[in-house]
């Protein structure tokens, strides 16, 4: 395959409503799209979504980042070259993570369709098969959005959830309090913090202050506190899931003496792209960490195929799906019919199953 033109937009796209969580209030979607096309005219999309919270990058990072080695991607004609393009350069991608994320998925999809495979056979895998279920994540919306959101999930009948915390004591019991009157015993919660603390005595007391039935903890420390959140873990009998905390394999090396504590939250953008995803799920496989595949706020339907490819490989050591919201969250999507889920969170469609590249129809 060689890539006759290669290029990257910033991508905005409306939400249907605010979307609200600590660390960000969001309207609009905030990302890169790269299209990649063959000599031949076969076309790839690509998407990543920079977060100058997670990876230190923005839109504009991104630009630059796609200017200053696109030569490079140019020349690259099969997977190995783009595998060794990535081991060669961890430390620039370890800083544009979105930016990367989004070349290699275009990449990704253009080689699939030149070479007729589906990614994930692509990369050594299987085709998808089966079925694919999502959590219901609410935001730290004021309650009267809260309660709204809440009874759609539970009207699609949605049986996972994440609740994001605002570190308002009131509120955050309000929120719970509507969850636990509204939800069944088997439902699963988990909450998601978002840094908030930097005191794991006073995220202890906060945690056993509330009342409600969680399961784990999200980021409830400063980014990078391991040993804070092990402590925390300890005090609460909580597992403490990373994400934030959590974007290379080297970070096993902090958690990997009591796995069974941890839960990584691969999201593929802040990875660097869904080949290092995949790396980051094997060695998790091998250690006992259990995963969450999720997404950040905004993405289309191109990083929710994306993940698939990990769930697909890894499903006995994934806990929960985030993401698949298409049009439930976005005034449009970039694919025709968008990846989104329905009825009790499943992914309504399976059409692109073993379809070359990721499969999907872009409007």
């Amino acid at each position: 395959m060689r890539i006759r033109n290669l290029t990257m937009t910033a991508l905005e796209i409306p939400f249907r409503q605010t979307f609200t969580h600590a660390a960000a209030a969001r309207t609009t979607t905030e990302a890169v799209l790269v299209r990649a096309e063959s000599a031949r005219g076969l076309v790839g999309m690509g998407e990543g979504c920079p977060r100058s919270y997670v990876t230190g990058e923005t839109v504009v990072s991104a630009l630059e980042f796609f200017s200053r080695y696109r030569a490079d991607w140019l020349r690259l004609t099969t997977v190995d070259e783009l595998q060794a393009w990535v081991a060669g350069h961890a430390d620039a991608i370890d800083r544009n993570a979105a930016a990367w994320c989004a070349v290699e998925l275009a990449c990704l999809d253009l080689l699939g369709k030149e070479l007729e495979q589906p990614i994930e056979v692509l990369l050594g895998g299987d085709a998808l098969s089966g079925s694919f279920q999502y959590s219901a994540v609410l935001g730290a919306e004021r309650f009267s959005s809260f309660e709204k959101q809440l009874h759609q999930y539970l009207s699609l009948g949605m049986t996972d959830f994440k609740i994001k915390m605002n570190g308002d004591f009131s509120a955050d019991c309000e929120r719970l309090a509507a969850f636990t009157a509204a939800a069944k015993p088997e439902y699963r919660l988990r909450l998601d913090a978002n840094n908030h603390w930097q005191r794991v005595d006073d995220a202890a007391e906060y945690f056993q202050r509330l009342n409600g039935r969680f399961q784990a903890l999200e980021e409830p420390l400063q980014v990078g506190d391991y040993e804070g959140c092990r402590a925390l873990s300890k005090q609460c009998g909580l597992q403490i899931i990373l994400d934030e905390s959590f974007l290379r394999t080297d970070q096993f090396a902090f958690i990997q003496d009591d796995s069974s504590r941890w839960i990584v939250n691969i999201r593929i953008s802040k990875m660097g792209g869904l080949m290092r995803a995949l790396a980051v799920a094997e060695s998790a496989a091998e250690l006992g960490v259990s995963l969450i595949v999720g997404a950040q706020v905004g993405e289309t339907s191109i990083l929710t195929r994306a993940a698939l490819a990990v769930v697909n490989r890894y499903r006995t050591i994934v806990m929960a799906q985030e993401g698949a919201f298409g049009t439930h969250l976005l005034s449009y999507d970039l694919c025709d019919p968008p990846l989104m889920f329905g009825r009790a969170g499943f992914l309504t469609d399976s059409s692109f199953y073993g379809r070359p590249g990721l499969g999907l129809s872009f409007t």
